[in-house]
C-alpha cells in the first residue's frame, strides 16, 4: 500500500536550515519522528537546489534507519524540480506541498504520479468559500491558518490588503465540519495551542520552531504528540457527531 493511502498528518513537522539555530536539519528530523511526528516537510527559502535534495536525502535516511519509512511521510516544500531530483538519485520522497501561486497541483500530479502525496495551502481570506469550491481531484490534503502571527513566514495568513489574517479555534471548527479533504492547521503553533486545535476536529497540526528552535527539540516534539493524542479522540467522535447532525439537517 502506497504512503498516500494511509497518509497521516497529525504531527507536522515543517523543518530548513534557517530554523535549526544551527543545528543539523537531520537531527531535529530524527527527534521528531522519534517522538511520534508523522509527516516531514523540507521547506528553505535560502537553500539551493543541491542543499535542499541533500537536505532531503538526510531526512530519508533518518526516517528509513527508525523503521518508519513506510509510515512517516516525506515532502518537500514547492521545488517540484528537488523532488524529482531526489528521486532521480534513488531518495524516497513521498511528496510535495504547494501554495496558491507555486506549482499547479495538476502538474505535480502528472510529474509525481498517482501514488505521490500533493498538499495544498488554502486561501486565507476566502478561506471557507474555497475549502467548498475547490478541485480536489488532484490534492490529499488542505494546509490551513495561521493561528498566529510567525516570523518563520510573514506572508502566511497575508490577506488583500496587506494584513495578516489569523484563524479563531471556532473558525477551525467550521473549516473541519465543511472540509472535504483533511485539514493540518499551523502558524505560531505552540503546545499551550494543541489542546483546543484538537477540539476543533482538524486532522492535525504543523509546528516549525515550537520543535526546531526548542532547547530539546525531542522533548518537545513528544510533549506535542502526547497532547495531541491526549485530546484528539475526543475530538474526532465531536467531529463525526457534528457531520451527523449537518447531514440530518440536510435531509
Amino acid at each position: 500500500m502506497s504512503i498516500r493511502k494511509k497518509l497521516d498528518i497529525s504531527a507536522y513537522l515543517v523543518v530548513g536550515p534557517e530554523n535549526t539555530k544551527g543545528r543539523p536539519v537531520a537531527s531535529i528530523v530524527k527527534d521528531a519522528v522519534a517522538a511520534g511526528f508523522t509527516c516531514v516537510q523540507i521547506r528553505s527559502k535560502v537553500a539551493s537546489a543541491r542543499e535542499l535534495i541533500e537536505l532531503t536525502r538526510q531526512a530519508a535516511q533518518v526516517i528509513a534507519a527508525a523503521g518508519k519509512a513506510g509510515e512517516v511521510a516525506l515532502l518537500v516544500d514547492d521545488r517540484l524540480d528537488v523532488v524529482l531530483a531526489a528521486r532521480k538519485a534513488g531518495i524516497k520522497v513521498d511528496g510535495i506541498h504547494v501554495g496558491q501561486s507555486d506549482i499547479p497541483v495538476e502538474v505535480c500530479r502528472e510529474y509525481l504520479g498517482e501514488d505521490s502525496i500533493v498538499g495544498l495551502s488554502a486561501r486565507t481570506h476566502d478561506l471557507f468559500d474555497y475549502v467548498k469550491s475547490a478541485d480536489i481531484s488532484q490534492i490529499d490534503y488542505f494546509g490551513a491558518g495561521p493561528v498566529h502571527e510567525t516570523a518563520t513566514k510573514p506572508d502566511c495568513g497575508l490577506g488583500p490588503d496587506g494584513k495578516v489574517i489569523t484563524r479563531s479555534f471556532d473558525e477551525l471548527a467550521g473549516l473541519a465540519r465543511i472540509s472535504p479533504l483533511p485539514v493540518v492547521v499551523g502558524g505560531g503553533v505552540k503546545l499551550v495551542d494543541i489542546p483546543p486545535l484538537a477540539q476543533t476536529g482538524v486532522d492535525g497540526f504543523f509546528v516549525v520552531t515550537a520543535v526546531t528552535e526548542a532547547e530539546d527539540p525531542k522533548a518537545a516534539a513528544t510533549a506535542l504528540v502526547n497532547a495531541w493524542k491526549a485530546y484528539q479522540p475526543a475530538a474526532a467522535k465531536n467531529k463525526r457527531r457534528n457531520w451527523e447532525d449537518d447531514c440530518r439537517r440536510d435531509i
